[in-house]
């Protein structure tokens, strides 16, 4: 075992996450779905633990979301890995070259991400993917510990609302405004940084087209720009 002291930020992290109890509605609500299951995984072990989040930890584009899904991530232990949602982001992920694949099926599919982490608000499945506020102030600690083992980032991208709401106290001074939330838009940040924002790829939003692959992928795009052109130039 490599002793604790000499294991990096995001992996200390990750073991007192996953022990973590602080709020016993969510557990109890985890543990339940991971008991029952869903008819077409019934044969598949379920995590039911809190998830940290997954990707490059030098990398210079943090994607936050709300929560894990109950059948998805709280499923395979990956976040946004399992389900629909998943599947949506990934793939844009792919496409605009921050992912080796566009596959998300479970945490031994191969998926590696390249200057790109992706992590959620609340690190446990909330029921109805409804949190509470308490809930979200509990898991505030460990999302900033999160943000602070990631010191390369640059542009942050926003899926929803919520994510906005728990992302802009630890990336912006307090005498900023928060911007209000509308995909496709972006925000200048100190520090050469940049918020992007976009409607969380939920099935509620792909499957009534508020939110289209095209309309994702645009996002991607900025933010690709963005962080191509704010690389430092060649004398």
């Amino acid at each position: 075992m490599v002793p604790t002291k000499t294991r990096s930020p995001l992996i200390r992290l990750q073991d007192e996450t996953e022990g973590c109890s602080a709020c016993p509605r969510l557990r109890k609500h985890c543990l339940e779905i991971a008991k029952i299951k869903r008819r077409s995984f019934q044969e598949e072990p379920y995590w039911g633990k809190p998830i940290v989040g997954f990707g490059d930890p030098k990398a210079q584009l943090l994607i936050v979301g709300l929560a894990p899904a109950a059948h998805g991530a709280n499923r395979t232990g990956r976040v946004f890995t399992g389900d629909r949602s998943g599947e949506w982001l990934y793939r844009a992920l792919h496409r605009a070259g921050f992912a080796n694949q566009a596959e998300s099926v479970n945490r031994n599919d191969g998926l590696a991400l390249k200057n790109s982490y992706v992590t959620c608000v609340v690190k446990c499945a909330p029921p109805d993917n409804k949190p509470l506020p308490n809930e979200i102030e509990n898991c505030s600690s460990y999302f900033e510990r999160e943000l602070q083992a990631l010191p390369n980032v640059k542009a942050y991208l926003a899926l929803g609302q919520i994510a906005l709401n728990g992302l802009w106290p630890w990336i912006a001074p307090s005498a900023f405004r928060k911007p209000k939330f509308g995909h496709g838009l972006s925000t200048e940040l100190p520090n050469d940084r940049k918020l992007f924002l976009s409607y969380h790829p939920s099935q509620q939003n792909t499957f009534t087209g508020r939110l289209t692959e095209p309309m994702f992928d645009s996002v991607f795009n900025s933010v690709r720009n963005f962080l191509t052109d704010s690389k430092p130039g060649v004398d």
